[in-house]
């Protein structure tokens, strides 16, 4: 399949110098979030990295200057998207220390958790971390991407999908019909749903200098499954790994590389690999299925997210 970036697609090649260029990464210990921040500081950027493990974390910046050398500006700020004091606290260190954010790319997340657990703050955890934890820390941030005229790149995931084709607000913990994949897609499909809503805020309140993407990263070999799925989904996952279905995790942080950098790119596209089931192949735009575009859905999500996380956006 063509993309607007040819053949091969969206690569990092593009990517112009990043020399006085923030951008704030969540969960860059593994996989597509340590890729992106290698990627990003060896074209200059300084980059802030949002992890809950101080230890990882260390050995992150060491591994990264390792390769790219002492010089980087790279930083750790401790955050753990299960607590919401956790954010908050994050929050305050990063608009004390960040005087600018070009992007704030939120690509940590947690999957198939094979028991309902539930957060320090009473959500289910799942939709805890990837939802109301990325929520909070997207409007406790904001008001310093508008003044950068930053973007927030959200990373969500095919399996918004893969579940129910909308968001159960009679049983947001999923009580009643928990299951490890159900909850992951729902956390995904609320996370794709907040991005759209937040561009028709933006829009209507005149604030159209933030910009704000969905992307996904396709089928990448990265820590996720290993760390919160089930043995057999750990087991079959290990196993589909090896398979030419699943990319790398360089290849899987391409399109939120993508969605931070590439000047002019339309915020209404859904971005990812475009092969087969979006899954591998060429970086650009897939097509987004309507139920994560519907209106009323997106609206009430919203209203509800603010008022799980006690927070409003001042749009």
């Amino acid at each position: 399949m063509n993309t607007k970036f040819g053949k091969e697609g969206w690569t990092p090649d593009r990517i112009k110098d990043l020399s006085g260029k923030t951008f704030v990464i969540t969960g860059t210990t593994s996989g597509t979030g340590f890729e992106a921040s290698r990627i990003l500081l060896s074209k200059g950027a300084k980059v802030v990295m949002l992890n809950r493990n101080p230890k990882k974390s260390e050995e992150t910046i060491k591994a990264l200057k390792q390769e790219l050398g002492n010089a980087v500006d790279v930083v750790n700020i401790q955050m753990d998207l299960a607590q919401q004091a956790s954010v908050k606290k994050a929050a305050e260190e990063v608009l004390e220390k960040v005087t600018h954010i070009d992007a704030l790319m939120c690509n940590a997340a947690i999957a198939q958790v094979p028991k309902q657990t539930f957060t320090v703050d009473g959500f289910e955890s799942q939709l805890g971390v990837n939802h109301y934890g990325n929520f909070l820390l997207q409007t406790l941030l904001y008001p310093r991407i508008e003044e950068s005229k930053g973007r927030i790149v959200t990373v969500g995931s095919m399996g918004y999908n893969q579940g129910i084709k909308t968001i159960q607000f009679d049983n947001m913990n999923w009580d009643k019909n928990y299951s490890a994949n159900g909850v992951y897609s729902q956390s995904k499909l609320a996370q794709i749903m907040t991005v759209y809503e937040l561009q028709d805020r933006l829009e209507k309140a005149g604030k159209t200098e933030v910009k704000v993407y969905a992307c996904h990263p396709g089928a990448s070999a990265t820590s996720l499954i290993r760390t919160s799925g089930s043995l057999m989904t750990r087991f079959v996952w290990q196993l589909m790994k090896l398979s030419p279905l699943v990319q790398s995790a360089e290849k899987g942080a391409y399109p939120e590389l993508m969605c931070a950098t590439e000047p002019g790119l339309d915020q209404k596209g859904f971005y990812g690999p475009t092969g087969r089931n979006y899954w591998t192949g060429p970086v650009g735009e897939c097509t987004l299925e309507p139920h994560a575009k519907d209106k009323a859905v997106a609206g009430r999500l919203w209203e509800v997210s603010e008022k799980a996380t006690g927070l409003t956006w001042n749009l």
